[in-house]
C-alpha cells in the first residue's frame, strides 16, 4: 500500500440519498491509498475502433455545441448510472448469485481537482468488452439518428439528449478526454474504453490496474479547462441533490482532505 509521504488521502462520502430521505447527512472518512491515475491507463493492449458514421456526426455536434447549460452532463451521467443498478437488481431476482461478492447497490461521483478530473462510479451490471466497442461507438442506437433529426428540425435540443438514449456523449461538453472502465460478471476481465475529444476513433483494452471494480462502470472525465470548475466539492454536491431527485439508489460524493501524518 502506497501513500504519500507528507499526506494522507482521506476521503467523506456525503451520502446524498439520506439528504434527501431524513435530511441528515452521514460522513465516513477513510484512508485510502494513492491509486494510478487515469491519464496513464492507456494502454499498450488496445484496439483502435472508428465511430459509426451517425455516432461521429453527433459527436462533433456535441463537441462544437454553444449550449450554455453544461451541467445536463451529470444529469445524464447519474441516470445512466441508475439504469445499469436497476438492470443488476432485475437480473438478480432469478439469478442472485451475480451479487456475489459485491452486494451494494449505490453510485459514488469523485473528483481530483489537481488531476481535473471527475469520476462517477456505479456498481450495476457493467459492460463486456463487446459491450464497450458497440454500446459506445461502433453500433448507432435508433436514438443517434431520431436525435440528430430534432437538431436538424429544430424539434430538439442538447439538453434533450438524454430522451433519445446517447446521453452519455454529453460528456465531452465538458470533457478534453472520457475515459471508461467497465468490469461485467459475464467476463473475468475488467476493461477500458478510451476517446480524446476531437477524434473520430476510441480504443478499448484490457485495464492495466486489473480488477478494481469488482462489478460495474467507472467513468472518469478528464475537464476541459472552461470545465474545470465542475472539479469542486460545492458544485458537484449542489447538482447531484438536484439531479438525484428520482432516483431511488443511493449516491455518495467524495469528499476529498488532506491529514498531516
Amino acid at each position: 500500500m502506497k501513500f504519500h509521504r507528507h499526506a494522507l488521502l482521506a476521503t467523506a462520502l456525503l451520502a446524498i440519498g439520506s439528504f434527501q430521505q431524513h435530511g441528515v447527512a452521514k460522513a465516513e472518512v477513510e484512508a485510502v491509498p494513492e491509486t494510478e491515475a487515469t491519464d496513464s491507463l492507456l494502454l499498450e493492449d488496445a484496439v483502435e475502433h472508428k465511430f459509426e458514421a451517425e455516432v461521429n456526426k453527433m459527436l462533433d455536434i456535441v463537441i462544437n455545441s454553444l449550449y450554455t447549460n453544461k451541467d445536463i452532463f451529470l444529469r445524464e451521467l447519474i441516470s445512466n448510472a441508475s439504469d445499469a443498478l436497476d438492470k443488476l437488481r432485475f437480473m438478480s431476482v432469478t439469478d442472485p448469485s451475480i451479487l456475489e461478492g459485491k452486494s451494494e447497490l449505490e453510485v459514488k461521483i469523485g473528483y481530483n481537482a489537481d488531476q481535473k478530473t471527475i469520476t462517477i462510479t456505479d456498481s450495476g451490471i457493467g459492460m463486456t468488452l463487446d459491450d464497450l466497442v458497440k454500446n459506445l461507438g461502433t453500433v448507432a442506437r435508433s436514438g443517434t439518428s431520431k436525435f440528430l433529426e430534432g437538431l436538424g428540425e429544430e424539434s430538439a435540443d442538447m439538453g434533450m439528449i438524454g430522451m433519445f438514449g446517447v446521453g452519455f456523449y454529453s460528456s465531452f461538453l465538458v470533457a478534453d478526454k472520457v475515459t471508461v472502465a467497465s468490469k461485467s460478471p459475464e467476463e473475468s476481465e475488467q476493461h477500458v474504453w478510451e476517446c480524446v475529444n476531437g477524434e473520430n476513433t476510441f480504443h478499448v483494452g484490457p485495464d492495466p490496474r486489473g480488477n478494481t471494480l469488482g462489478r460495474g462502470t467507472e467513468i472518469t472525465l478528464h475537464l476541459k479547462e472552461e470545465s474545470e470548475e465542475y472539479a469542486n466539492e460545492d458544485r458537484l454536491m449542489t447538482l447531484t441533490r438536484h439531479f438525484s431527485e428520482f432516483i431511488t439508489h443511493p449516491i455518495s460524493v467524495l469528499k476529498l482532505k488532506t491529514v498531516e501524518v
